[in-house]
């Protein structure tokens, strides 16, 4: 689950004020990690300058951390003027994350099934800085390669996977939630979030999972229904979504077929974990 995608935030690579004036923050490293979530799974590497424009780092300072990351074998650099790419450390560190993640052993079977049966692709979304990143995905076995991978990243406020994410925080957490993406990006409003949170909420209390209308959607070629799980593993819930073309996953085989069984699969997921809804964690 060592995934990248940071980039096309409004300048990622800058901090929030509060991290700048919090003397526990450390800078360097923030930087250092901004440049490693640069990376996405389809780059055939990268260099500085791509790295700068997608961080917001300067260049010159991108030199720096790209070498010293490269010395710690968290990047590789095969020779001059090459790109860089993950390095073993880097490799190392995404496999003992997944491995940590406990629900996902439970998990794999049960999404890779929905996505064999319903031909969509089933994902996990997590909030990052501003937007929510795909950390796992389940192919459809079969069917042709579909749009999202591992490292996307998505609007919060403008997709399925965000509403329901939002709808399962419980009040601090959006509290908290809210003051972390307004950081990152001053161009989202409170009240969209909170209008996010709300619709989402009547969607997961009266079905189960959410959808969200044309007119919202980031995306008119991209049609998702998510709902909302948390886990152990977590200080926060996450979203799990089914998603596919609109010619495969019409508004009425979300609502009718695809989202009962995404509803249906994640209870499954959370009976065999011993875990509540993730809306009793809301409360």
């Amino acid at each position: 689950m060592f995934v990248g995608g940071a980039y096309g935030c409004n300048g990622a690579g800058n901090l929030t004020d509060s991290e700048e004036k919090d003397r526990r923050f450390a800078t360097t490293l923030a930087r250092g990690l901004q440049v490693l979530r640069a990376f996405r799974a389809s780059d055939d590497g990268l260099g500085n300058q791509e790295i700068s424009q997608r961080t917001g780092i300067p260049k010159s300072t991108v030199s720096r951390l790209t070498f010293t990351l490269q010395q710690l074998g968290y990047l590789s650099h095969a020779r001059r003027h090459d790109r860089y790419r993950f390095g073993p450390a880097a490799l190392a560190l995404g496999n003992i994350a997944s491995a940590s993640v406990s629900f996902l052993e439970a998990a794999n079977p049960m999404m890779q099934l929905l996505a064999d049966e319903t031909g969509t692709l089933a994902l996990l979304a997590v909030l990052d800085e501003n937007k929510m990143l795909l950390t796992k995905t389940w192919r459809p076995q079969g069917a042709p390669a579909i749009w999202l991978e591992v490292g996307h990243r998505i609007p919060v406020t403008n997709s399925s996977s965000g509403h329901a994410y939002l709808a399962s925080l419980n009040d601090h957490e959006f509290s908290q939630v809210c003051e972390r993406v307004r950081g990152r990006d001053e161009n989202i409003i409170v009240e969209d979030l909170e209008h996010a949170r709300k619709a989402g909420y009547s969607q997961l209390l009266s079905q189960g999972f959410v959808i969200v209308g044309k007119e919202q959607r980031y995306a008119e070629n991209i049609n998702a229904v998510s709902t909302g799980f948390r886990s152990h593993d977590f200080g926060e819930p996450v979203a799990i979504s089914c998603g596919a073309t609109p010619e495969t996953l019409s508004w009425e085989r979300m609502q009718n077929e695809v989202g009962p069984q995404l509803r249906d699969r994640v209870k499954e997921l959370e009976r065999a974990l011993g875990l509540p809804s993730v809306l009793v964690n809301r409360g």
